[in-house]
């Protein structure tokens, strides 16, 4: 669903129990946009999991935006603290 840019800015943080996670989501949402993100039938032929989600494809789509939409809403909070901070450490300068 998403595509990997070479140049787009990484997007996971380390959450306070170390584990890797997208911003904004905790590290059980982050399997699970992951997986939900993933083209389906990456690891060879289709799994009975992979088939009850393409069945049910409109419910994983409204839960992939539903975790997408929370990430972005916290990515865009993040990416602007940061500017913020970046601002004031060059005013410091």
């Amino acid at each position: 669903m998403t595509k990997a840019r070479k140049d787009a800015p990484r997007r996971y943080i380390v959450d306070g129990a170390g584990q890797r996670v997208l911003v904004g989501l905790t590290s059980s949402e982050t399997v699970e946009f992951e997986r939900l993100d993933s083209p389906e039938g990456s690891l060879g032929g289709p799994s009975l999991l992979q088939e009850h989600l393409r069945l049910g494809q409109n419910n994983s789509d409204e839960r992939w935006l539903e975790l997408y939409l929370k990430h972005e809403r916290a990515w865009s909070v993040w990416m602007a603290e940061s500017r913020a901070r970046s601002h004031s450490l060059c005013m410091l300068n």
